[in-house]
């Protein structure tokens, strides 16, 4: 796989998403961290500041957010905003690839846990890394599977997009993730580049971050 077919979805701040960026860099594939104004991110690659109009889009009821996550989220604009990025960051993207512990209700510890339960609802791949667990799990659509990391599992069908520009429609629509305690990939393949060695080395640098996290 061409790293040129490659994009990562982020929000940029310090933690997982700012390792996954330094990741994406280093082996060449695009950036789009998504935010907002006032707000402070570490990564200062493909930053996509959102407008009003643009947020309003990504606008969800933090009564529904709290009741479907079985906590209480703030009603501040604040927390509105970062909420409406996550849709963004996951509405662009076919594979999500969360930092965080997985709780016994199923639902991912942390606001992080909106962009886990939204992929959910959009019936995205999912993946966690448990902390707890020293491990990843994928979501089933019922439950969470243990899984090994591997550039099989990490890759999706999928060509490339940046903010609100969307590849050529012959080809599958763009994957990618959120990060924040999430991080994630996106990139079209065929098998005969599974083992493309740039691509590779980016997947294989995702599991080496979760465990340099859990050491901070």
């Amino acid at each position: 796989m061409n790293p040129s077919d490659c994009v990562l979805y982020s929000g940029g701040l310090k933690g997982a998403e700012a390792a996954f960026g330094a990741a994406a860099e280093h082996y060449g594939i695009e950036e789009v961290n998504f935010t907002f104004d006032g707000h402070e991110i570490e990564r200062t690659r493909g930053v996509r500041t959102l407008s009003h109009a643009e947020l309003r889009h990504g606008d969800v009821s933090l009564a529904y957010v709290s009741k479907l996550m079985h906590r209480h989220y703030p009603d501040t604009d604040y927390i509105k905003r970062v909420l409406q990025t996550i849709c963004h960051q996951v509405n662009n993207a076919q594979e999500i690839y969360v930092v965080g512990k997985i709780l016994d209700d199923d639902t991912v510890m942390g606001g992080t846990g909106w962009g886990a339960e939204f992929a959910k609802l959009c019936n995205k791949a999912l993946f966690v890394f448990d902390q707890d667990r020293d491990g990843w799990s994928h979501w089933t659509g019922a439950a969470w599977q243990a899984v090994t990391p591997a550039h099989e599992s990490l890759c999706i069908p999928a060509t490339r997009s940046s903010g609100s520009r969307v590849a050529p429609a012959s080809r599958p629509p763009a994957s990618g993730a959120r990060c924040g305690e999430l991080g994630g990939r996106a990139g079209g393949r065929s098998r005969a580049e599974d083992d493309h060695p740039t691509v590779d080395g980016f997947v294989r640098s995702l599991a080496a971050a979760m465990k340099n996290l859990q050491r901070l």
